[in-house]
């Protein structure tokens, strides 16, 4: 599948020709601008209160924007305190956008439709990453070395996460179906931990577990770039709705930071080190091989395409009741209008 490589200068100035030609949002198929970014100059800026952002470490860009505090930094006039919540998981992220215990999380590209097809009211603002993140993995002792023999065996995975929907897609490209496995239902982590103890013959990791998995000895028996979706982040419609300027300040942090990151990969790497606890050259391998942070952060037709394929799994495995509650969430998930609009030098 062709994969659209993104430069922000041409960002920046296709955001300088945006804001010449429109005046609203230029969301996909069924969107809406939002009343107060309609007119920019009219927009009322948040005072006070509370931004509820996620961190995780499957999101390099997150532990950048929060170890440098340049959101705090930027809302500082506004007098808006800056709230940072751990994700362990995409799952974890979409049951705090749901309780609305953050306003901004990240997530899979196939955790943020799901969870919409379910009833989340969330939407895509920005993406962060389009990364080679989910693979197959057994242990350095396995003997097992192609996903059709994992018939009969079990296999830990993170529902409602991108190694869930790549385990799912793995094995019905080999003539297997999840009735064919054993599949546990672990966090990422605690995965892995199934693996090292033998309670599980395969796990479907994540990185940067995985990576660090792989240096104690690990093996990958199977990847596909292609079976990994985009690395979204979302934020609530009432979120969006009620407080776009802080939308549009978050969205502004995360292009700032895909610039830094690309300058300073060495630092980049050593931030996701100190926070996920990883050894330097685990941390440089995830940065530089896996994550692919030089992505066109626009969200659109390319990533409802690789949701299309994932969509009509959730409905197989019975994680959405209905095809129309998926097709309605891939007419809406999208919401463009702050990436449009970003300026990455408003940070900093």
């Amino acid at each position: 599948m062709n994969r659209k490589r993104f430069s922000l200068a041409t960002l920046v100035a296709g955001a300088a020709t945006a804001a010449l030609l429109l005046t609203g949002c230029v969301a996909g198929e069924g969107q809406t601008a939002s009343p107060a970014t309609e007119d920019s100059d009219s927009a009322t800026l948040t005072e006070g209160g509370t931004l509820n952002i996620d961190f995780a470490t499957y999101n390099p860009l997150s532990l950048i924007i929060k170890e440098k505090g340049w959101l705090e930094d930027a809302l500082a006039d506004q007098d808006v305190t800056v709230n940072w919540v751990q994700s362990a998981g995409s799952n974890k992220a979409n049951e705090a956008l749901r309780a609305n215990a953050i306003d901004v999380g990240s997530t899979a590209g196939s955790a943020a439709l799901l969870a919409r097809s379910n009833g989340s009211p969330i939407q895509v603002i920005d993406l962060f990453s389009q990364p080679e993140w989910a693979a197959l993995v057994v242990g350095p002792d396995s003997t097992i070395t192609d996903v059709a023999e994992l018939k009969g065996k079990k296999i830990a995975a993170t529902k409602g996460t991108d190694p869930y929907f790549f385990l799912l897609q793995a094995l019905e490209e080999a003539g297997l179906t999840p009735e064919d496995v054993t599949i546990e239902n672990l966090q990422h982590a605690d995965g892995w931990a199934a693996l090292q103890n033998g309670s599980v013959d395969a796990w479907s990791g994540l990185d940067p577990i995985m990576a660090n998995a792989e240096e104690a000895g690990a093996k990958l028996i199977y990847r596909n770039v292609d079976f990994n979706t985009y690395g979204f982040l979302n934020a609530t419609e009432t979120f969006i709705e009620e407080k776009p300027d802080l939308a549009q300040a978050v969205v502004n942090a995360y292009e700032h930071a895909r610039e830094w990151a690309a300058e300073n990969e060495e630092e980049a790497a050593e931030i996701l080190a100190e926070i996920a606890g990883l050894d330097i050259a685990v941390a440089t391998k995830v940065i530089t091989e896996r994550s692919n942070l030089d992505v066109d952060p626009v969200p659109g037709d390319a990533q409802i395409d690789v949701l299309s394929i994932v969509g009509p799994i959730f409905v197989e495995t019975g994680d959405v009741l209905d095809e129309k509650d998926v097709d309605d969430a891939l007419d809406t998930i999208i919401n463009d209008e702050f990436i449009t609009q970003a300026d990455p030098d408003a940070i900093g």
